[in-house]
C-alpha cells in the first residue's frame, strides 16, 4: 500500500469518526468502489448520502480529483475534501455539494501530465458544513 493510499483511507476513517461524533451512520465502501468512498445515513434511515473523500497529508490549497468530478452530480451524492494537520487534532474539512464541486473542477495540463483539482478557495464557504448532511449533524459533541 502506497504512502498516498494510506492517506487516502486515514482521510476517510476520519470523516467517519466526524459523522458519527453528529449522529450519522458510515460505512465505509470497497476501496475499489468508484465514486464513493462512504455510505452515509441517519438513525431512521429517512436520508442517505454517498460521500467522496479527497485528502491531503497536509494543509494545501486544492485536491487533486479526476475528470469524472466534473460529471458527477446529485442531490445524495457530497464531497469532503481534507486536509490534515500534521501533530494537531484540528484538521480541516470542507463538506461541499457534488453539483458545485462539478462546476468547479479545473483542469491544467502540462506536456507531459493532466490533471484536475478542486481549490481551496472555492470550497472555504463549506468549511465544516456538516448540516448539508442532514439535520442530525448539527448536534456535535
Amino acid at each position: 500500500m502506497s504512502k498516498h493510499q494510506l492517506t487516502g483511507m486515514r482521510g476517510v476513517y476520519l470523516v467517519a469518526a466526524e459523522l458519527a461524533a453528529r449522529g450519522l451512520i458510515a460505512s465505509p465502501t470497497s476501496r475499489s468502489a468508484a465514486g464513493a468512498d462512504l455510505l452515509v445515513t441517519d438513525l431512521n434511515c429517512e436520508n442517505a448520502f454517498s460521500v467522496q473523500v479527497k485528502t491531503n497529508a497536509k494543509p494545501a490549497s486544492f485536491w487533486l480529483t479526476g475528470p469524472k468530478a466534473q460529471s458527477i452530480s446529485s442531490l445524495s451524492h457530497v464531497y469532503v475534501f481534507v486536509n490534515i494537520q500534521p501533530r494537531t487534532e484540528r484538521h480541516e474539512f470542507f463538506v461541499v455539494p457534488s453539483e458545485f464541486v462539478a462546476q468547479h473542477i479545473r483542469f491544467d495540463e502540462l506536456p507531459k501530465s493532466k490533471w484536475y483539482s478542486f481549490r481551496k478557495k472555492d470550497a472555504e464557504k463549506f468549511r465544516s458544513n456538516w448540516t448539508l448532511l442532514g439535520a442530525a449533524a448539527e448536534d456535535a459533541t
